[in-house]
């Protein structure tokens, strides 16, 4: 295995640590079920490696992604499904048939022309594939709920099931909230309480949506921020020989708003 930037190599990689006689316990147990969780994480990680890291981490990052398509794929092969070579195939095939600007004749001039022939396409795949399932059909139930809610809002507004303004996204962002005020009472029923929040929380993805917005990268942002501020705090109050409490309320307060102002 002297070519190690082969793709041949990784799968033969693979292989051998798949093999019932010669390969490694730990990747003979795996099943497609047990390795999901590592799937996940590695794609975190990939887009934590955009958000935060290097380069040189986004390279690391996606040749461990990598591993996970080649792990599933040497699975599926050893139950005769299919191989890693056509998942390569059914993934040009797709890229050539959605982007007709470029291997064929269409006339797409812009992004957003792209984009709407991108979303066509794939409802016309889906409609070939299950013709007796819904519009919302085929939304994995695994993404991250706002990654979710904001497909499931795409696959509506496809069939102009949407806002057709946004004042009418901020209005039902009001009207959510509202509702979310009308539970405080003690005596209100917890799941009502979760289902309001939960009715809040899906308007406020369909702002983001509609404000050109990725709900999940700017939540993500959101919580980047808040840790960068609170360890300003942290740092502040070390300086004062104290710590985080209820004590030093105000003197976090402060802290908190030097460091908004900051960063």
């Amino acid at each position: 295995m002297s070519d190690q930037t082969s793709i041949d190599t990784l799968l033969a990689i693979m292989a051998r640590l798949r093999d019932p006689t010669d390969g490694c316990p730990w990747d003979l147990a795996q099943t497609f079920s047990t390795i999901l969780p590592y799937t996940l994480e590695e794609a975190y990680e990939v887009a934590e490696a955009i958000e935060s890291g290097t380069l040189e981490d986004l390279r690391d990052e996606l040749g461990d992604l990598l591993l996970q398509v080649v792990f599933h794929a040497r699975m599926a092969q050893e139950q005769g499904a299919f191989a890693f070579p056509d998942v390569v195939r059914a993934i040009c095939d797709k890229l050539i048939r959605r982007h007709p600007h470029v291997f064929g004749d269409a006339d797409l001039s812009d992004a957003a022309a792209v984009r709407h022939h991108w979303e066509q396409a794939k409802a016309a795949e889906r409609g070939r594939t299950a013709q007796a399932q819904g519009v919302l059909a085929g939304v994995a139930a695994a993404l991250p709920a706002l990654v979710r809610a904001e497909k499931l809002q795409r696959r509506a507004a496809a069939v102009s099931f949407d806002w057709d303004t946004i004042a009418g996204v901020f209005d039902k962002v009001r009207e959510e909230l509202d509702e979310c005020h009308a539970t405080l009472p003690e005596q209100t029923d917890q799941t009502e309480r979760v289902h309001e929040v939960g009715d809040l929380l899906f308007s406020c993805v369909n702002l983001a949506r509609h404000l050109g917005v990725d709900a999940e990268q700017a939540l993500r942002a959101a919580n980047q921020r808040f840790e960068r501020r609170f360890a300003h705090i942290e740092a502040g109050l070390a300086a004062q020989g104290a710590r985080p409490g209820p004590e030093v309320r105000t003197e976090m307060e402060r802290l908190w708003d030097d460091a908004k102002a900051h960063s």
